[in-house]
Order: structure tokens, then C-alpha cells, then sequence
């Protein structure tokens, strides 16, 4: 019969535990799907000898340790809104290989844990001019000119800086998007007093801000069997796509003298 620690927060299987949920509640955060998380936090957990069980939830994660001795710990951590990295999605998944082969110590893991955490992100002015040469791909893929081309990567430069602005303010994340998306698409309506593909522009100018990486981490956690963080994540991404449309709409109302 198993039997419950007192929560003593010194001791090495509440310290274990302790980590494996900070490290989930991340990689839950970053956009990995449920199923990765779980193989990952059970790697390490192997690695140091406790068995590891999580119980994913939208927004926290209980994860449960018991030792070689019987002993059990649980611990719920929430889950904390982070900006989707896969770079540093990999290297937490490969810290995980690199704890089970080598067998290494909870102090060295939670070492290269911070390590790997610590490392500078892309330049947001990188991110921005590569999602606007993203966007302007599109807008030649979907059948758009080189002048449209043009509008679209203005467009998504403007609409990116709104959003990282907003987002650094604090506002509402579903907010963030209207506003976004109607600064992108209304940038974009310039295209409409110019002899180009003006439709595929306006169409192509909002793509960046498309929810792809929960839309598909859904899909894979409802197929692997985590239906609620599944449709959590589903259900997320639909709202954005909502707040993406009406930001658009808005712009096309505005112009809708300039269609017809």
C-alpha cells in the first residue's frame, strides 16, 4: 500500500516532482501536443527513478510521482502562456533523451533546464520581416502580382508590430487579434486604388496571424485520445479565427464602397 508524504518540500521526490511539472506546464504552454509532454516528463521521471503521471487539464496539469519506495507526491502547476518556440521545444525534448541515456541527476537536469530556457530568442524585427516575406509568398502562391506582393509584406509588418504591441500592453488575447487583423487587412486595402490583384492581397494579408500550431496540436490530442485538452485547444483556435474575420470584416465594410 502506497503512502503519502507530507509535502515535505525538501525532499528529493517533491523536488523531482516539482521540476517534471514546472518542465510540463512549458512545454504544454510552447504548443506541444499533450501526448509528447507526457513521454517526455515520463523520460525523465525514468531517468530518476520515480513514476510519473499527469492528468492534463486546459489550464493546469496535476502530475503525480511515486519512488522506488512507495512513496507519492503530487503536484498541480498551471499552465503559463508562452511564445511558441519550436527551437527550444526540441531542446527540452532532446534534454529528456539526454537525462534517460545518461542517467543524470535532478541538479544537472533542472541546470541545463535553465540553460536551454536562457537562450535568446529570435529578434522580434526578425520574426516580423520573415512573416511578411511568408505573407508575401502567399500572395504569389493564391495568384498575386509583384505590386501585391508588395502591399501584403507592408501589411504584415504593420499588423505584426500592432499585435507585439498590444501584446506587450497587456490586452485581451482575442482582442489582440481583432486589432491585428484589421490593421493588416486595412493596410492592405491600398491595393484597391492600384491596378493589381487587390483580392488576393486583402485575402492574404491576415495568414500570419492563422492559428495553425493549436489547430494541429488539437487534431493530435483528440486522436491520441486527450479529448478535452483537444477540444480546449480546437475550440482556442476557432475563437482566433473568429476575432481573425472580424477584424477583416471590419476593413471590408470600410471599403466596401471601393468593391463594388
Amino acid at each position: 500500500m502506497q503512502r503519502q508524504t507530507q509535502g515535505d518540500p525538501h525532499s528529493e521526490l517533491a523536488a523531482t516532482v516539482g521540476f517534471i511539472a514546472r518542465y510540463a506546464s512549458y512545454l504544454m504552454g510552447s504548443g506541444v501536443h499533450t501526448s509528447r509532454v507526457v513521454r517526455n516528463s515520463r523520460r525523465i521521471g525514468s531517468a530518476l527513478d520515480v513514476e510519473i503521471n499527469l492528468a492534463v487539464f486546459p489550464k493546469s496539469i496535476i502530475v503525480s510521482g511515486t519512488d522506488a519506495h512507495g512513496e507519492s507526491f503530487s503536484r498541480v502547476v498551471a499552465i503559463p502562456a508562452c511564445p511558441i518556440d519550436f527551437e527550444r521545444n526540441a531542446d527540452l525534448s532532446a534534454l529528456s533523451w539526454e537525462a534517460h541515456d545518461r542517467r543524470l541527476p535532478l541538479a544537472q537536469i533542472e541546470q541545463r533546464y535553465e540553460e536551454l530556457c536562457a537562450k535568446p530568442r529570435l529578434d522580434p524585427m526578425l520574426v516580423m520581416i520573415l512573416a511578411g516575406l511568408a505573407n508575401a509568398s502567399f500572395c504569389r502562391l493564391f495568384g498575386g502580382d509583384f505590386k501585391a506582393m508588395g502591399i501584403v509584406f507592408t501589411a504584415t509588418l504593420f499588423g505584426f508590430f500592432v499585435k507585439q504591441k498590444l501584446a506587450q500592453r497587456g490586452m485581451n488575447h482575442y482582442l489582440v487579434f481583432i486589432a491585428a487583423a484589421f490593421a493588416a487587412s486595412l493596410m492592405s486595402s491600398l491595393s484597391l486604388i492600384l491596378d493589381t490583384t487587390s483580392d488576393v492581397a486583402l485575402a492574404t494579408s491576415v495568414l500570419f496571424l492563422i492559428p495553425g500550431v493549436p489547430l494541429i496540436n488539437g487534431f493530435i490530442d483528440i486522436i491520441e485520445g486527450h479529448i478535452l485538452t483537444g477540444i480546449s485547444r480546437l475550440t482556442a483556435a476557432i475563437m482566433l479565427i473568429a476575432c481573425i474575420a472580424i477584424g477583416l470584416s471590419a476593413t471590408l465594410m470600410m471599403v466596401k464602397s471601393e468593391l463594388l
